[in-house]
Order: structure tokens, then C-alpha cells, then sequence
């Protein structure tokens, strides 16, 4: 660090004047280039990390969902298969009731 400490000082150039000055060159060119990709570019760092944040709130989207298909797949499955969860579905879901039959509803 000691030696870039003081590359901006002209006076303290001496013999290396030269290298010193392409030193320079090449941080501000350097400088310039990194502005450009980070910021000015059209596909920029930001946008990378953006897209990086949408594709995993989207992953987790669709583990979700299928998460949400097997359980429903699962309850297709059970209702077809067995008239008694077929009728408690229909009792739970649509109040359904058999003529002559209370029906009470708590919220």
C-alpha cells in the first residue's frame, strides 16, 4: 500500500516519471472500464443480482406448487378411492347433508 500511497503526487515522481505517469493511466482507464461494466452496460452487476433474487423467489415458487400438487393429488386420489372420505369431504367442504339431518355451522 505504501507505494501507491502517494502515486497522485506529482512532485515525488523523480527518475520514474514515466512509469508513473502509465501507472496512473492505467487506474484511471481502469476506473473508467469498471464504471462502464458495473453501471453504464446495459447487462450490469445489478441486474445480475436482480435476476439472481427473481430466480430464486421463483424456485422456491415452484417448489411450492408442487408441493401443493402432490397434496391435492393425494386428496384426488383418497376421494375416489373411498366413498366414506368422499362423503365427509362433501359434508366439510359443501355442507351437504342427508334429508332430515342438522347442519351446524361455527365460524
Amino acid at each position: 500500500m505504501g507505494k501507491f500511497k502517494n502515486i497522485w503526487n506529482h512532485s515525488k515522481d523523480g527518475n520514474n516519471k514515466e512509469e508513473r505517469s502509465f501507472l496512473r493511466t492505467v487506474i484511471i482507464a481502469s476506473s473508467i472500464f469498471l464504471v462502464f461494466i458495473c453501471i453504464i452496460k446495459r447487462d450490469n452487476v445489478f441486474r445480475w443480482i436482480a435476476a439472481g433474487v427473481t430466480i430464486h423467489k421463483q424456485e422456491k415458487m415452484i417448489e411450492f406448487y408442487q408441493q401443493d400438487n402432490e397434496r391435492l393429488e393425494n386428496e384426488l386420489k383418497t376421494l375416489t378411492t373411498d366413498k366414506d372420505s368422499l362423503e365427509k369431504f362433501a359434508r366439510e367442504k359443501f355442507l351437504f347433508a342427508e334429508p332430515g339431518e342438522d347442519v351446524y355451522i361455527e365460524e
